[in-house]
């Protein structure tokens, strides 16, 4: 089995409600995500996938939308005041916990036609969250 690992970096803010630690608060992360991607076999270049197609889809679209955006759940009270003064925000349906991050990139990605196998979203270089489908 072949597997191949694409890293991108970006920086988010966020908050969790129904959070009781400081969590609940506004606060940033210099996030990294790293997605696997996994193949039984090559494509014609040698490749599971080239570098290039991850880095034009999936890092476009992440620098596009979360890059320097506070991420929070579509129940959040803040949005319209943050609308109002003009912040940057990407809405999620979840609580905007790094484990809901990572589904929300896997389902991106899948939906990009990319066979992507797990991805990890490490929101400290001592914490991570992942997701992948059961097989």
């Amino acid at each position: 089995m072949y597997k191949v690992t694409k890293t991108i970096d970006f920086c988010y803010g966020h908050r969790l409600l129904n959070y009781d630690g400081q969590c609940k608060y506004l606060h940033g992360h210099n996030g990294r995500l790293e997605i696997d991607v996994q193949s039984s076999s090559l494509d014609s270049k040698g490749m599971v996938i080239d570098f290039t197609v991850m880095k034009d889809s999936v890092k476009s679209w992440i620098d596009s939308v979360m890059d320097h955006r506070m991420i929070l759940s579509s129940e959040d009270p803040l949005i319209p005041i943050l609308k109002q003064a003009g912040q940057p925000i990407y809405v999620l349906q979840d609580n905007p916990t790094a484990e809901n991050i990572a589904k929300h990139v896997f389902i991106q990605v899948k939906s990009s036609n990319i066979d992507v196998q797990e991805v990890r979203l490490w929101e400290s270089p001592s914490s991570y969250a992942s997701y992948s489908e059961e097989n």
